[in-house]
């Protein structure tokens, strides 16, 4: 379980197919610190490390098809930075929500609004069963815990502090880039029990 505050910007230093699977090597601060079997959300996406190299402060988690299919995975190319997070400890404070690391789909970034001192992002994603977002609710973007306004079946805007531009990935989103999303769990448990 993982709770969406971002720990550090990792680096994707490779990628390698093989089959239908491929294999990220990802450059990051914690790498040496990680071990094989260990889950980290790559982006929201909670993967299992497969391989580290202490020395070269890389580590390697594989994609599958299925999870290929529902992220924004399959477009990763060297160079990209990612946010990540290491699973919670059970000792550890609980500042987020709960996330699973079980993306829901992508959704595509419509707008950047530069608000002199904060920053307005608009998502659009399909419209669809447990697909829902609340007036003040939260939301997981690229692993990133937000709160969310401005809903509709299929779209929501959030508002970026300087603090979090600056420690993730959104410093690097533009209209038309296409992210992951994890809906609030709690809400998708209350939207299939209503049948919606």
């Amino acid at each position: 379980m993982f709770t969406g505050i971002i720990e550090s910007l990792g680096t994707i230093q490779d990628v390698r197919r093989e089959g239908t699977n491929i294999h990220f090597i990802v450059n990051s601060p914690f790498a040496a610190e990680l071990q094989i079997d260990q889950s980290v959300a790559h982006d929201g996406v909670c993967l299992t490390v497969v391989a580290v190299d202490a020395a070269a402060g890389t580590h390697v988690v594989t994609a599958i098809d299925e999870t290929l299919q529902k992220t924004n995975l399959a477009h990763w190319q060297t160079g990209r930075r990612v946010n990540l997070e290491r699973c919670l400890a059970a000792n550890g404070r609980f500042d987020g929500h709960i996330v699973q690391g079980h993306v829901d789909l992508t959704a595509i970034c419509e707008s950047v609004e530069d608000q002199n001192g904060s920053w307005l992002y608009r998502f659009r994603h399909e419209p669809g069963p447990g697909r829902v977002t609340v007036e003040k609710g939260s939301i997981c973007i690229n692993g990133t815990s937000l709160t969310c306004f401005n809903s509709t079946d299929d779209g929501f805007s959030v508002a970026i502090i300087p603090y979090t531009y600056e420690h993730t990935t959104f410093q690097d989103l533009r209209p038309g880039h296409q992210v992951n999303l994890e809906f609030d769990i709690v809400g998708k448990y209350v939207a299939k029990l209503l049948g919606k």
